[in-house]
């Protein structure tokens, strides 16, 4: 697989807002085509190569090519964004929108990310061996769109409002989460390896939801069923069953109303 590789030389006085950082646009492409890629600072059209270090070149294809970027861009914007294919691995921390609206390939974070990443994704893998922002896997502002496919998976803890509007894929967060997960969630995943704050499951549709450590708060839209033996992503555990938000309108598949579900596990 061809090999782009992507090194620092200077932090953006604002934002580098960098779309382009993708295997998708850098297939084909030798390091010279690549760093006269535009990229914005505020109202300033700039180029990627005003920024990094450009090595190597991009193969045939988005699925024949891997992105590494070596440093810290966590005043880089929109890393990934809209990939299908291929391969992005930063070492160091991003900012916001990694990975948004991606429909496949895989990108590894070996830092810390910001706000709105995963935004709206339908497919592909980001992982996050550090800590995520806010809204993670989440709607853009205004859409009642989410992640619909993929899987994101944060080693560390996770912002506020993370799923909301999901309706497909997982999310998986190591450690502790803030409030508002899965607000108005209608299908998909989300595995919380640690505590939750409150408002989890708030509006919720359809979807699953696990917990594994505390809720502070549980929401009152939600009933206790019934304890379970499971297993989840790879691990048994013994889980009790709530479904809710019982606040909300709720479809019928086959005659039976279709809930919600969170699971404390004990």
């Amino acid at each position: 697989m061809a090999k782009v590789i992507l090194t620092p030389t200077q932090t953006p006085t604002l934002f580098l807002e960098a779309e382009n950082i993708t295997p998708d646009v850098f297939a084909g492409k030798n390091a010279a085509e690549i760093a006269a890629l535009h990229g914005f600072v505020g109202k300033t059209t700039v180029t990627l190569g005003d920024y990094f270090t450009v090595k190597g070149e991009g193969g045939a294809t988005a699925a024949d090519t891997t992105v590494v970027v070596n440093g810290d861009v966590s005043r880089v914007k929109y890393i990934g964004m809209k990939m299908s294919a291929g391969e992005v691995i930063v070492n160091g921390n991003a900012d916001m929108y990694v990975g948004g609206w991606m429909t496949g390939g895989k990108i590894t974070v070996n830092g810390d990310i910001e706000a709105f990443a995963g935004l709206g994704m339908t497919g592909g893998e980001l992982i996050v061996n550090g800590n995520a922002g806010n809204y993670l896997g989440a709607a853009y502002r205004g859409d009642w769109r989410g992640m619909q496919g993929g899987e994101i998976r944060v080693s560390g803890n996770a912002g506020s409002d993370v799923g909301t509007f999901m309706r497909g894929g997982t999310i998986v967060v190591g450690g502790n989460i803030d409030v508002h997960v899965g607000t108005h969630m209608e299908g998909g995943t989300i595995i919380v390896k640690g505590d939750a704050k409150s408002r989890v499951g708030g509006q919720m549709v359809k979807g699953t939801i696990y917990v594994y450590g505390d809720i502070d708060v549980m929401m009152p839209g939600f009933q206790y069923r019934n304890d379970a033996d499971l297993e989840v992503d790879g691990e048994e555990g013994h889980f009790a069953l709530y479904e809710g938000d019982m606040g909300e309108r709720h479809p019928k598949r086959k005659g039976v109303v279709t809930y919600g579900q969170l699971y404390m596990k004990y």
